[in-house]
């Protein structure tokens, strides 16, 4: 029931609202990563480089423009790809001058089966979310998993998870599941939920 009201609730948007607000949290994204860059490079730390994100559905806020921009910067992007039910997703590397395919549930996903090298950052699609990072997903649980099993595997990487204001889950009565993976941050339309880290 949570989970429908906030779907309704976003699809209720004006169609003005969400392409402003995802051009604003496209810039703040951008301008965080170049940030973050910047300070890197000044300590002589390798900047991040590897970005796993992800396709935005029309509800979703609109991520593509900025992937595009990172690709011609040189940065390596990936997209999760569904493998089968229960199972991690894997993140195949994505070029912008290649065909992409349909792939489960009706999301594009990159055509090829090769694993794209361990991101440093991962951005995460988010109906809901608290402003300690706790996110709610569309309930099957891939995210969850593959974030698990990233950390799990020793893999260091940052979260952030985009989405909505209007899915703050403030005045809900929710309580995160024990196997749900908490978000280093959270980017809405609005700005920052959880502020993003501001070293790496």
């Amino acid at each position: 029931m949570l989970r429908q009201r906030l779907l309704e609730k976003r699809k209720q948007q004006a169609k003005s609202d969400t392409n402003r607000g995802a051009l604003l949290m496209r810039g703040r994204l951008y301008t965080w990563v170049a940030g973050i860059n910047k300070a890197r490079t000044e300590i002589n730390r390798a900047p991040i480089s590897h970005i796993a994100a992800f396709w935005s559905l029309t509800d979703e806020p609109e991520l593509q423009p900025l992937l595009y921009k990172w690709a011609d910067e040189g940065m390596h992007v990936s997209l999760p790809v569904v493998i089968g039910p229960d199972q991690p997703l894997r993140f195949s590397p994505w070029d912008p001058d290649e065909d992409m395919k349909t792939g489960a549930f009706g999301i594009m996903e990159p055509n090829t089966n090769d694993e794209a090298p361990a991101p440093q950052l991962i951005l995460v699609p988010t109906l809901g979310f608290t402003r300690q990072g706790d996110r709610l997903g569309y309930g099957k649980g891939y995210y969850d998993r593959t974030l698990a099993a990233l950390r799990d595997q020793g893999h260091h990487f940052t979260t952030i998870g985009l989405g909505w204001a209007c899915g703050d889950l403030s005045a809900e009565e929710y309580t995160p599941q024990d196997h749900d993976f908490q978000l280093d941050a959270v980017l809405t339309d609005k700005g920052w939920a959880k502020p993003a880290p501001t070293t790496l």
